[in-house]
Order: structure tokens, then C-alpha cells, then sequence
């Protein structure tokens, strides 16, 4: 019988098949004792909240006593006001508080604990380590638990502890301050670097001339925001940008694409990368020499170090995961979102505005922590249609969110004439091809309007100097021999009276 009755507790207590964040009989992480020697030496030195203000909040300590005189230390500290033991008992009474704590006697005992504020910040960021790993624990056992429930929708629940996960880094992981002796130390290495080199480009280089020259290269850790309408060549330019920076100077590039698949801008890659119009690659209508030009170019395309990700509703969170694996693994220099009004912030849905500037914040974040430029593509809102004159886009058309504006160390603009039917300047000048990229907002350098050269077919951006080279709307062509050298074939021009279906803004592939 005794037997039978003991078989019958261990049923009751086996909890092996809970998961393991249920188990019993475990504590959560704390540091109770040192929670106590942190509250006591803010009371005994004035100076001392001035370590840990940045490194703690009211949440960081376990115990909820502790959790309220430290919120009381918080508004003494807002007030400017004096800081010891009796400060902080007649603001604990002002709030109603002070017989919850235990009384003066239990503040008195805290003093009591530690003799000075030595090592308090070094206490204190074990505190707050504790706590980091307690809401982990929390949100651990929430998501397990909403896992087991099958209602529960899972992609609902997969924002869900993104989110959360994103608010405890963001709101624990601080970057300690540095000296100026470092930051000087710092500054002359950088320059001295920057001594030898003579292209005078000391960012990720952009392969288009007159735009390293304004911009020195897109410099590590800046947000650059690029908008345009609808059709105006965003994806076209910044793929002839990660072109250019992964062939011709070997900087490994990541591309988000949220709009496009990987092949589509691949297509598109080889489209410009062969000089073969896009269309005919489209439909495989290559002639034999074609082929050839095909699998002559394709070659350094294929080595580049661009890496492509096309998840579609990327959300920040998985962002930033992707971007610190690729850097781990690759070494991105660049990073290229294409575009940010796709993003989803993750976690609770608020209004539109609130969520783009909560994508706009966390991109820039991103870009600090990783050190590298991130070049974000931007709608521009219709505003610019219902405008007169030329409509060049400013930075009020940015859609939805003036935190893009804010955020954004660079913000640049595409802009095309031939856009908007506009096919001559003031003076007379053909405008056919034109593209022009307006620097609207540059934090660390001058505001500039360069021009560039827009193939429509290629969908491709080039520099002037260099776009002769093979410029179709012009009348070349070019094509390769047997042995794949290319050669110039101009057009009869009864081939102009012709409607060319590449040549106008509705079939060209933006």
C-alpha cells in the first residue's frame, strides 16, 4: 500500500514532459545582494547615479521593493534634487510608498551594506545582465506557450518575439563612451590612410565619378536614403552601383530585395553587364554572335561578391540578423534595401507613420553597429506629379514619414526629363538620356546635382564620358566577332522612323 501511495507522487511530480522553461524548482537569475549594495552607495555617494543612470532602469532589479526605491532615486535624480537616505524616505512617503518598502528601517539597513560606491558600475551592469536574462526567460516561455496553442497564427507570433526580442537589445545594450585621446588617435590614422590614396575616395566607391567626387564614397555607418517616383530607375541605379562596387573594386555587397526576385535582378544584371537589351533576353531571341557577347561578359558578373535576399515583408529584426551574418561570413561593405516602405517593423501593428520610423530608426541602428553604409530606396509621394515646372522631387515628397528625412545622413533623388516629356533645357540642349541624381541632404558634405548617363534598354546608369560606348538610343549597337571582340554596328537611319519599343518610358525596364 505504501509502495502504491509513493508510485502515486512521483506520477504527480514528473514534469518531464513540460519544456524546460517550465520546470520547477528553478530561480530566475538575480543578484539580490548586489542590487542592495547598488541601491545603498546611491544613497551614501551623490556622484554615484551618474554611473549607473544609463546602465539601469526601475525593471533591471528583481525584487519589486528594490524595483520601487530605485524609481525614487530616478525622480530625485530628474529634480535635481539631493540624493541620501532621507530624500529617498520622504519621496517613498510622497508616493505612498515608503511602509510597501519596509519602512525607513529597511533603507537605513541598504546603507549599511557597502561602505563607499566603489564598483558600482561594474555591479550594476551584472544587474543588468540578470535581468537581460530573465526577459529572455520570459519571453522564452511565452513564445513556448503560444507555440503549444493551435490557435495561435504563427507568423502573429513570430513578430511577436521578434519584437520583444528587439526592445530588451535595444533597450540594454548600451556603447560605452571614448576618450578624445582615442578618437584623435583615430582620426589622424584615418587621415594618414587616406594620404595614399589618390583617388581622393575614402568611403565604398560608387563607380560613378562625379558622385565619389561630392560624396568621398558612401562613408561606413551613414544611412543613405534614395527616392524617386515610380518607374524613374531606383533599382536600376543602385544595381549599377553594386555592380560597379563589387566588380571593379571587390567590396562585397548585400541586396534586399522586397519588391523583386533574386532572378529578375540578376536578368537585369546581365542585361547590363553583356550590353544585351533586356527584352531579348527576356524571350532567349539571342543571335549566334549574341551568345557569344553573352558568355564573353558574363564572366566577372559571376565572380562579383553581391549577394541578393529576396524575402518578401522583411521585417527590422530579420534585417538586421541577415546583415550580421553576412558580415561575419562575408564581410559586406554596402548594404542595398530595395525599398523601405516594404519593411514590416514587426511586433504590434501601430499607424503607418510610427512603423516606417521605427524601420527608418533601426535602419540607421544597423548601419552604426555594422559600420557600413546602407543605401535604402524611398517612394516619393505623388505631390510631385500635381507640381508645376520641371517637378524635381524635394525632401517634403518623401513618403510617409519625415523620420526617413531625419534619420537619412544622405538623401538623394533620381530624376529624368525624359520622365515627364521633357526633352530640351532652357538652352536647347537634348535632354534624351539624361538621368540626374539631386543630393536634397548631405550631413557631411556639399549639395550637388550630378548628371549621369541612363540607357533605358539596359536599365542601366553609366557615366557620361564612358556611355558612348554603347549607346543605343544614338544609333550603335554593339556586337562581337568570332573571337568575342566587341565592335560598333551603326543603324540605317530609316531604322529611326521605326517605333522602338525600348525607347519610351512605358516599356523600359525599370
Amino acid at each position: 500500500m505504501a509502495e502504491s501511495s509513493a508510485q502515486n507522487r512521483k506520477k504527480k511530480i514528473d514534469t518531464s514532459s513540460l519544456p524546460q522553461a517550465f520546470e520547477p524548482g528553478k530561480m530566475p537569475p538575480q543578484a539580490i545582494d548586489l542590487e542592495e549594495a547598488v541601491l545603498g552607495a546611491l544613497m551614501l555617494e551623490k556622484e554615484a547615479v551618474n554611473d549607473v543612470i544609463d546602465v539601469l532602469s526601475k525593471e533591471s532589479f528583481y525584487k519589486e521593493v528594490h524595483q520601487k526605491i530605485y524609481g525614487a532615486i530616478l525622480t530625485l535624480f530628474a529634480d535635481s534634487k539631493p540624493i541620501d537616505i532621507l530624500t529617498v524616505t520622504e519621496q517613498l512617503r510622497t508616493n505612498g510608498e515608503l511602509e510597501l518598502v519596509g519602512g525607513p528601517y529597511y533603507i537605513s539597513q541598504l546603507t549599511n551594506r557597502v561602505a563607499s560606491a566603489a564598483n558600482i558600475e561594474f555591479h550594476a551592469r551584472i544587474i543588468s545582465q540578470k535581468h537581460i536574462q530573465r526577459e529572455l526567460i520570459r519571453i522564452s516561455s511565452d513564445t513556448i506557450k503560444d507555440a503549444y496553442d493551435e490557435t495561435t497564427d504563427v507568423f502573429d507570433l513570430l513578430d511577436k518575439a521578434e519584437s520583444s526580442l528587439f526592445k530588451v537589445a535595444e533597450g540594454n545594450i548600451r556603447k560605452n563612451y571614448d576618450s578624445m585621446t582615442e578618437l584623435i588617435q583615430q582620426a589622424i590614422k584615418q587621415v594618414e590612410d587616406l594620404s595614399h590614396k589618390t583617388d581622393g575616395v575614402s568611403g565604398i566607391p560608387t563607380g560613378f565619378h562625379d558622385l565619389d567626387r561630392v560624396t568621398s564614397g558612401f562613408q561606413p555607418s551613414d544611412m543613405v536614403v534614395l527616392a524617386a517616383r515610380p518607374g524613374m530607375g531606383k533599382t536600376a541605379f543602385v544595381l549599377s552601383l553594386a555592380r560597379n562596387t563589387a566588380v571593379e573594386f571587390n567590396h562585397p555587397v548585400a541586396v534586399f530585395s522586397l519588391e523583386m526576385s533574386s532572378l529578375q535582378l540578376v536578368n537585369r544584371l546581365i542585361a547590363s553587364e553583356t550590353e544585351l537589351p533586356a527584352e531579348k533576353l527576356k524571350k532567349g531571341q539571342l543571335q549566334d554572335h549574341e551568345w557569344q557577347q553573352l558568355h564573353a561578359k558574363i564572366g566577372k558578373l559571376a565572380d562579383a561578391p553581391i549577394f541578393i535576399d529576396d524575402t518578401p515583408a522583411l521585417s527590422v529584426f530579420e534585417l538586421r540578423a541577415k546583415c550580421r551574418r553576412l558580415k561575419a561570413q562575408h564581410d559586406i561593405q554596402m548594404v542595398i534595401i530595395d525599398y523601405l516602405q516594404l519593411m514590416t517593423a514587426g511586433g504590434e501593428k501601430g499607424n503607418r507613420e510610427q512603423e516606417i520610423s521605427t524601420i527608418s530608426r533601426s535602419v540607421k541602428s544597423i548601419a552604426k553597429e555594422l559600420n557600413v553604409p546602407i543605401i535604402a530606396l524611398s517612394q516619393l509621394s505623388r505631390a510631385v506629379e500635381t507640381r508645376g515646372g520641371d517637378k524635381k522631387p524635394q525632401l517634403s515628397d518623401l513618403r510617409e514619414s519625415g523620420a526617413i528625412e531625419q534619420d537619412a545622413d544622405m538623401v538623394m533623388f533620381i530624376y529624368r526629363p525624359e520622365y515627364y516629356d521633357i526633352k530640351t533645357d532652357e538652352e536647347g540642349e537634348s535632354l534624351e538620356g539624361m538621368g540626374e541624381i539631386i543630393i536634397a541632404k548631405h550631413r557631411n558634405g556639399a549639395l550637388e546635382n550630378v548628371q549621369l548617363k541612363f540607357i533605358a534598354n539596359l536599365a542601366k546608369f553609366t557615366n557620361l564620358e564612358t556611355s558612348d560606348e554603347f549607346h543605343f538610343n544614338s544609333g550603335e549597337m554593339p556586337t562581337s566577332d568570332e573571337f568575342g571582340n566587341t565592335t560598333q554596328i551603326r543603324k540605317s537611319r530609316m531604322d529611326d522612323l521605326e517605333n522602338d519599343d525600348y525607347s519610351s518610358n512605358e516599356s523600359a525596364p525599370f
